[in-house]
């Protein structure tokens, strides 16, 4: 009887310029996990750390608005590109190489390169580590970074609702799978707070940490609904910045002390 042939090894390749790389996951699209990401960024910013963003949704980038960056990158021999610095973070995005409203109309061979462009030939310097906001679902964009370049790790983002959870499930899997660590899970829009200080969950209760008790992953914290959090996402100036004391800055804070402590 033949033998099967062994498991196709690959070679997982450091980004140049950072210490440490960070996956934000989420397996359903529409669940907030931009937001999440460049708030996440800027509260280990808070903590000391010098942070790069990576926009790797390269059909739906987020980067260019929820920062407000309308320079684009440069690149003096044409070949390698220095990334955007807006708020002390290094950024790099598709959107900023392309019009707002362009539609990036690519295959998967088109975007896996893009990624690998975006991964080797930016000119990331001296961070502490780079925060990559990935898209949605568990499609080329996941296996490209889960098999080619190393990284200490992955969160996974959603709403407690069970139709996003079914996704998130997924999600794990394929990262159990890759080899990739999960750090944990974030219950995002969890609940928000009436005009009477009582809290409302309007997606369903703690969806997200029985999956992460489920699948014996820890449960990083509950992000609720609120009109500031929105405000600064439109207005391209993270809450976690501008109001570093605001009460969902607080949470965002002891949710990077956690990843600090478990990866850096």
């Amino acid at each position: 009887m033949s033998q099967k042939p062994p498991p196709k090894q690959f070679v997982k390749t450091p980004i140049n310029g950072t210490k440490h790389t960070l996956l934000v996951s989420s397996a359903k699209g529409g669940v907030g996990k931009s937001t999440v990401a460049v708030n996440l960024a800027f509260a280990l910013q808070n903590l000391d750390l010098k942070i790069g963003i990576l926009d790797a949704d390269v059909y739906g980038p987020s980067l260019p608005k929820l920062m407000k960056i309308n320079e684009k990158p440069k690149s003096e021999d044409g070949k390698a590109i220095t990334p955007v610095t807006k708020y002390g973070a290094q950024c790099m995005s598709m959107g900023l190489l392309v019009d707002e409203l362009t539609p990036m109309i690519w295959r998967g061979p088109m975007v896996i390169s893009a990624i690998k462009t975006m991964t080797r030939k930016v000119l990331w310097k001296d961070r502490d580590i780079i925060i990559i906001d990935m898209p949605p679902g568990t499609g080329d964009t996941q296996l490209t970074f889960a098999q080619e370049v190393k990284v200490d790790g992955a969160i996974i983002v959603s709403t407690p609702q069970d139709l996003a959870l079914l996704d998130v499930k997924r999600g794990i899997q394929m990262f159990d799978k890759t080899g990739v660590k999960i750090l944990g899970l974030i219950d995002n829009m969890s609940y928000f707070k009436g005009d009477d200080g009582k809290k409302y969950n309007i997606f369903g209760d703690s969806g997200v940490a029985r999956t992460a008790k489920e699948f014996n992953k820890e449960f990083l914290g509950y992000i609720p609904i609120h009109q500031d959090l929105r405000k600064s996402a439109d207005n391209g100036n993270p809450l976690t910045r501008a109001e570093p004391n605001h009460e969902v800055s607080v949470i965002f804070k002891s949710i990077a002390k956690k990843i600090k402590d478990s990866c850096l």
